[in-house]
């Protein structure tokens, strides 16, 4: 009887995730509608209404008119019915970018805070801008179901300690779980890159790839994110990825021992001023040097990446790599194909590459996209 009962609650709640997501993605629709697009009968779908209307998560917002047959009521998402935050630890200007979407991922407010973490507890600084957010928007703090928070660095969720992070105080066991007792609300952590990817597959250039590997080439840090199908690989610690650590030489021999020493933003700088390209940031010579078509300095760029995208390759053989990050995203085309001739030369697998398709703050808006999700799930599962 319990295995019949558990049954019977699943299989209802497919059909309201079905009718929600139907409602989120081509909304407002009739009860009519539903039925069409789901495969679901009237019935069926009329109770999977009723309970998404008690749950509070749609709502009748017009009815049809001048058609054949009775008019009939049309249902939207209600978008005030939860709201989600995401926040994005920025670790270059130690800033938090926080933006708070409501039910249907319209953003109702977006902060950005500088915060001196020498001085300010991060569990103080997380509740301080989602508040802010929160007050931005006029929405109550007790309306937000979940948040999601982006990090430089790896999360091991079992032990609940974010590694690898370069910013005071985010590196202190138990300070998860301080954040998650302090919201009172759902929370979830991922490292920044992860989100990237999340964004690249649902607004970039990878939404039809089976998978991608993202490989993030920022003027702070470097990353890797590898999709499988629309999953995250991340690892036994919440390692997977940290491609900066992979040993490029060997300890006795020069100076570069990993792909940090290679390909860092400072790398890129350094390189730049040998080729007589003159700018403050790895990512502005980049861009300087597109715009001159400076070919030497881009292909000996281009090579550095190959050697460590060659590895990655030979592991995963991923049917894509996305560059991303601001060195990414300064070197677009030009770069992109750069790297495809070297990893030509280097590696016997054919791999596609292309730049970022993703404009605006992809950690930011992969954090919004995870949480949303959570909160969508989180209210079927209330109902």
């Amino acid at each position: 009887m319990s295995h019949q009962a558990g049954s019977a609650r699943m299989l209802r709640e497919i059909n309201e995730a079905a009718a929600l997501g139907h409602l989120l993605d081509g909304g407002p629709l009739t009860r009519g509608d539903l039925c069409a697009l789901t495969g679901l009968a009237k019935p069926t779908i009329s109770e999977a209404v009723r309970r998404l209307e008690e749950a509070g998560l749609v709502k009748v917002v017009g009815r049809t008119s001048g058609g054949r047959g009775p008019n009939a009521d049309v249902y939207g998402v209600n978008p005030n019915a939860a709201y989600g935050a995401a926040v994005s630890l920025r670790a270059r200007d130690s800033t938090l970018v926080t933006a708070l979407c409501d039910l249907t991922g319209e953003v109702r407010a977006r902060v950005e805070t500088p915060v001196d973490f020498a001085a300010t507890d991060p569990v103080d600084a997380i509740a301080d801008v989602v508040a802010a957010a929160c007050k931005q928007a006029r929405v109550a703090v007790r309306r937000v179901v979940h948040v999601q928070l982006g990090v430089p660095g790896s999360y091991h969720e079992n032990a609940g300690v974010i590694r690898y992070v370069d910013v005071p105080g985010w590196s202190r066991p138990g300070l998860v779980e301080e954040i998650r007792a302090r919201l009172r609300t759902g929370l979830s952590v991922d490292n920044d890159v992860n989100l990237a990817a999340v964004a690249e597959r649902s607004h970039g250039i990878a939404e039809d790839v089976e998978g991608f590997a993202l490989l993030w080439l920022g003027e702070e840090g470097l990353g890797l994110a590898i999709d499988l199908g629309g999953s995250l690989l991340r690892g036994a610690r919440g390692g997977a990825g940290e491609i900066g650590y992979m040993p490029v030489g060997l300890p006795a021999e020069g100076t570069v021992h990993d792909f940090h020493d290679l390909v860092s933003g400072q790398a890129v700088h350094e390189l730049a001023a040998r080729h007589g390209i003159a700018a403050d940031t790895g990512y502005a010579a980049v861009a300087a040097a597109v715009e001159a078509g400076a070919r030497a300095f881009i292909d000996e760029l281009a090579l550095r990446i190959a050697v460590g995208l060659a590895a990655v390759i030979a592991v995963l053989d991923p049917p894509l790599v996305v560059l991303a990050g601001e060195v990414g995203h300064a070197g677009g085309a030009e770069l992109h194909k750069a790297v495809g001739a070297a990893l030509r030369e280097l590696s016997v697998l054919d791999t596609a590459v292309a730049s970022t398709g993703v404009t605006e703050d992809p950690v930011l808006l992969g954090a919004m996209n995870t949480t949303l999700t959570a909160v969508r799930t989180a209210l079927l599962d209330r109902g």
